[in-house]
């Protein structure tokens, strides 16, 4: 893993738990990574978590292993937890690595002393889970073989209310890339025509995530709402290159499907910054409106390169997320059919 010995500037002033820094984690992931593949991580106030089978490969055309994966999320600290904090994290598992089966945990299970659990109440029935914004209970996480972060899009204690609305364009296997950005490119003229804004980041597999940061108190019912209608004026007014066809055999031929469905209780899409399943060990990655262009590539985007990247370009993903739309503007843009 080619960022290994470097240090990052956000990491450094991070500090994951009881004056240890992030830093010092990722320190301790690479000496255990050197001395045997398995010890304790030390984070401070008597707090510990115990890893294993560091050197297990989990991307093996790349080979990078969970220790690998382990320590990129150290050094993503600063700019991540902030991500996840309060809220509900679903797991899916690759024990044996992205080439390996895999399966989803919503439960919490047993996990050890130190990660953050809370019981939310899920289809009537209340449920202990882990619940993201501290580094011990991600590692622990990576730990249980899980690769990238799919948080809820709401917070406790107020899960009922969706901080961000989320339209993912999803390319089919015959669809270059550079039609993805022409449509996101046309989405972006339709927030602008609406007076909404929007973050954007690379999914970290084929597309693009088009991310509207909510008003305070909003319903999941109205953050699915506006994504909808986002959706269905792109796809009347652009037929060649959107589609609302879900069924990949059904779409129109070189269509994307702009899919608005992830905006309910319970659902998720996977984080900025997380690592993603996928060959190459991809990285969903903040964007700038203006990157959109003939050479944006999503496979720039890797473990290997976003340390580095942050280090040139700051937490594009934190700064655009904190300017939250107005009610008034959802409001005008719903009506607006």
């Amino acid at each position: 893993m080619k960022t290994r010995g470097r240090k990052r500037a956000g990491a450094r002033a991070s500090r994951a738990r009881g004056g240890v820094t992030a830093l010092s984690i990722a320190r301790q992931i690479e000496r255990l990574q050197a001395n045997g593949q398995e010890g304790e991580l030390v984070f401070g106030r008597g707090q510990s978590l115990h890893v294993s089978s560091l050197d297990k490969v989990f991307f093996e055309d790349a080979a990078i292993t969970k220790g690998d994966v382990m320590r990129y999320y150290a050094l993503m600290t600063p700019v991540l937890l902030p991500l996840l904090k309060d809220r509900p994290l679903i797991l899916k598992r690759y024990p044996n690595g992205v080439g390996g089966p895999s399966f989803f945990q919503q439960n919490a299970g047993t996990p050890p002393a130190g990660v953050r659990v809370a019981e939310v109440e899920t289809d009537g029935e209340r449920s202990r889970r882990l619940i993201g914004g501290d580094l011990l209970t991600l590692l622990y996480t990576v730990q249980l073989g899980t690769i990238a972060v799919h948080p809820w899009q709401s917070r406790l204690p107020d899960i009922e209310y969706a901080d961000y609305s989320t339209i993912d364009l999803d390319p089919g296997k015959d669809v270059p890339f550079v039609r993805v950005v022409e449509l996101a490119g046309r989405i972006r003229e339709e927030l602008e025509e609406l007076e909404l804004t929007a973050a954007l980041k690379t999914s970290g597999s084929r597309g693009l995530h088009i991310v509207l940061p909510m008003p305070t108190r909003t319903s999941y019912a109205r953050s699915a709402a506006i994504a909808d209608r986002i959706a269905r004026r792109v796809a009347e007014q652009y037929p060649r290159l959107a589609t609302l066809e879900r069924g990949i055999q059904q779409r129109p031929m070189g269509t994307i499907y702009v899919d608005a469905k992830q905006n309910a209780r319970g659902k998720s899409v996977a984080s900025a910054y997380s690592v993603r399943e996928r060959p190459g060990a991809p990285v969903s990655a903040p964007l700038q409106w203006s990157d959109l262009g003939a050479k944006l590539r999503i496979e720039d985007f890797t473990i290997a390169t976003m340390p580095r990247r942050l280090d040139a370009v700051g937490d594009l993903w934190g700064e655009a997320v904190k300017h939250r739309n107005t009610t008034r503007a959802i409001d005008r843009a719903l009506k607006n059919e």
